[in-house]
């Protein structure tokens, strides 16, 4: 089969398009212990900036685990963004875990180690071999900036490796954001629905038959005693999620008749 080079219509469609995932890493969190907070917040900024978020990972402080995981969502997605496990304790193995992922040997990182030395002189506390671990990355690491705890995150390829703590993870995110090519950002839209989604299901499918390119979702809400659903529709072009919206409140009116 003769392959047809790709037009600059579908080059500009392919690059409009950054997806991303999520890895969470921790026993606590899969235990109940901790609950997990991040997620969330990755998410909805992914979606300010325009990269579809197609996939959040919780794995245990496993190192095959963390290894597995790592090269199958940096293969799939244009960037990886971990949670958990970059701490002073020995099961905080993230750091050596990736680097096996890439290949690449982990070690104390000098720059990093020089800013956590003056970081604990300052504070009059030792700079312990535990401590130190949070210096360690692979080889050729770039570092993620701290600005809450000065112990910095890192990125190695397209994999981004960040702190578990929310107010830190969220910090990191922070200086991350401006360094990523974002896409096409999506706009959305919400209608009310006094119908149960038994009730819906079937008509707002045929919604999403006409409008592919738009999202649909439907979420079932209740307060005060009384079931209803709240309908979201996301997408690019503004005309176009304006037709869906206007065809989904005509399916509600047509239930209503």
């Amino acid at each position: 089969m003769t392959e047809t080079a790709a037009t600059p219509e579908e080059t500009a469609a392919d690059l409009s398009v950054v997806t991303a995932a999520m890895l969470v890493i921790g026993d606590e969190i899969l235990s109940g212990r901790i609950r997990e907070k991040n997620a969330g917040h990755l998410a909805a900024l992914m979606t300010a900036i325009g990269v579809d978020l197609k996939e959040v990972r919780i794995v245990s402080d496993d190192e095959e685990a963390i290894i597995e995981a790592v090269n199958a969502l940096r293969a799939r997605y244009t960037y990886v963004f971990t949670s958990g496990g970059i701490g002073p304790t020995h099961d905080d193995i993230t750091a050596d875990a990736v680097s096996k992922a890439f290949g690449l040997p982990c070690d104390h990182e000098p720059r990093a180690m020089q800013m956590l030395a003056a970081v604990y002189a300052e504070r009059g506390l030792e700079f312990t071999d535990a401590r130190k671990r949070m210096a360690r990355m692979p080889e050729g690491a770039v570092h993620i900036d701290n600005p809450v705890s000065i112990a910095p995150g890192f990125m190695i390829g397209n994999v981004h490796v960040m702190a578990g703590v929310p107010a830190v993870f969220q910090a990191m995110l922070d200086t991350v954001v401006p360094t990523l090519r974002t896409g096409r950002k999506l706009m959305s839209r919400a209608v009310h629905c006094p119908h149960g989604e038994g009730t819906i299901g079937e008509p707002l499918a045929a919604v999403q038959d006409r409008f592919t390119d738009i999202a649909i979702g439907s979420y079932p809400k209740h307060d005060k005693g009384k079931f209803w659903t709240e309908i979201v529709l996301r997408g690019a072009e503004e005309a176009r999620l304006d037709e869906a919206t206007e065809a989904v409140r005509q399916m509600i009116a047509g239930l209503d008749g």
